[in-house]
C-alpha cells in the first residue's frame, strides 16, 4: 500500500482579497472531491498564495503515479490561467 502525501502551492495574481482566494480555494476543492482524497487548507493570510494539502492511498507505485497524471490534467484543465506548484511524497 501506498500513502502519497502532496501539496499544492498556488499563486493568484488576479485574487484581490481573501474572498477571492477562499472562492478560488472552494473550486478546488470541489474538484479534488472526485479524486476521493483528505485534504487541508494550509494557507497564509496573504491573498495572493494558497496552499493545499492532500493525501489518498493507493495499492502500488504505478496506480498511485497514475492517480497523480490525474490529478495534474484536472489542474491543467481547470486552474492553468494560476501558476501552482505540485510536490509529492511516496510512503
Amino acid at each position: 500500500m501506498i500513502l502519497c502525501n502532496c501539496h499544492l502551492h498556488m499563486e493568484l495574481p488576479e485574487v484581490h482579497s481573501l474572498k477571492g482566494r477562499r472562492s478560488v480555494l472552494n473550486s478546488l476543492k470541489e474538484k479534488l472531491k472526485k479524486f476521493n482524497v483528505s485534504l487541508l487548507d494550509i494557507s497564509g493570510e496573504y491573498a495572493k498564495e494558497a496552499d493545499i494539502a492532500f493525501v489518498f492511498l493507493s495499492h502500488n507505485a504505478r496506480s498511485a503515479a497514475q492517480y497523480r497524471e490525474e490529478v495534474e490534467s484536472m489542474l491543467e484543465r481547470n486552474f492553468s490561467e494560476y501558476f501552482y506548484e505540485l510536490e509529492y511524497e511516496e510512503i
